[in-house]
């Protein structure tokens, strides 16, 4: 395993990429979810132990494509997909479970539970941002199907997630989903949280196929944020809580978030998306936690 000054002397040295290329030797398919079909990418050893990333609202696989051919070569069949309603899996919502029309946990938490349970057994989960929420949920339910959760950026506290962001969370309140969900997206276009040209020109090429009734939805959501710390401080599993010094929430509450469940935490220089600027990083301190569910 690589030292933290190797791992930060590589993320220094990422250079812009064409992020709707995926990592050479990764495997392309579609997974045929409860919501719809998921556009999915692998890397790795089909019979290692698996580690599946799951990207929250407004991402895609493709946010771990620097993380893919790390956590491959140290001996983990690696997965990602896009979630319902977001970019290539654009078709998969509520109209294929049931006929309804919301996005809803239930949803959620069905596909990632149907992703999980198709394939080896334990597995290591990470959850970035949203996505965090929806595994939590997921490890209360099939607590059987997690050998170590992580949460990347996730929000820190339940209920109205927004509430606690930095600066403009007292607005939160004010906005409803569909407002919020065209505040996401425009601040997106105009790159307000800097994001490199190739980056940019990738984002907006995936806003383009993303559903709009899914970001509303998943805003919506987020603002009933299930509590469920105890049942992460229950879990014996190994937890890892990881953010970057910029983070859309205060550090502050994400490190008394890690106190609260027993999980490790790890902080970045950078802000929401460590695992597209700090991936080496996240990757050495993955690896770590992923060890010491064998100890």
């Amino acid at each position: 395993m690589e030292s933290s000054d190797e791992a930060a002397q590589r993320d220094a040295a990422l250079v812009d990429t064409d992020w709707s290329v995926l990592p050479s030797g990764s495997v392309t398919s579609t997974f045929a979810a409860p919501s719809g079909n998921l556009a999915f990418v692998t890397q790795g050893d089909p019979d290692a132990p698996r580690v599946v990333l799951v990207p929250g609202v407004t991402g895609s696989k493709e946010d771990f494509t620097r993380m893919l051919p790390g956590l491959a070569a140290a001996g983990y069949l690696v997965q990602s997909f896009d979630i319902a309603g977001q970019y290539e899996s654009a078709s998969a919502g509520p109209r294929n479970r049931d006929g309804g029309a919301h996005y809803d946990y239930e949803l959620y938490v069905a596909d990632l539970i149907a992703v999980l349970d198709a394939g080896r057994r334990p597995v290591h989960v990470l959850g970035y941002s949203f996505a965090g929420i929806v595994a939590q949920i997921a490890l209360e339910r099939r607590p059987d199907l997690f050998a170590s959760i992580s949460l990347l950026s996730c929000p820190p506290r339940p209920g109205q997630a927004f509430r606690t962001v930095k600066r403009i969370g007292w607005l939160s309140g004010i906005a409803g989903g569909r407002v919020g969900a065209a505040l996401m997206i425009w601040g997106i276009r105009l790159n307000v949280v800097p994001a490199s040209p190739a980056r940019l020109k990738f984002v907006k090429h995936r806003l383009r196929l993303t559903k709009r009734s899914s970001v509303r939805d998943v805003i919506r959501l987020m603002k009933r944020t299930p509590d469920l710390r105890r049942t992460l401080a229950e879990s014996p599993i190994p937890k890892l809580v990881a953010v970057g010094q910029h983070d859309l929430w205060p550090e502050a509450l994400h490190r008394e978030f890690a106190r609260e469940i027993g999980a490790r935490f790890a902080v970045y220089p950078t802000g929401h998306s460590p695992c597209e600027t700090t991936p080496n990083q996240l990757n050495r301190d993955l690896l770590a936690l992923f060890a010491s569910a064998q100890d």
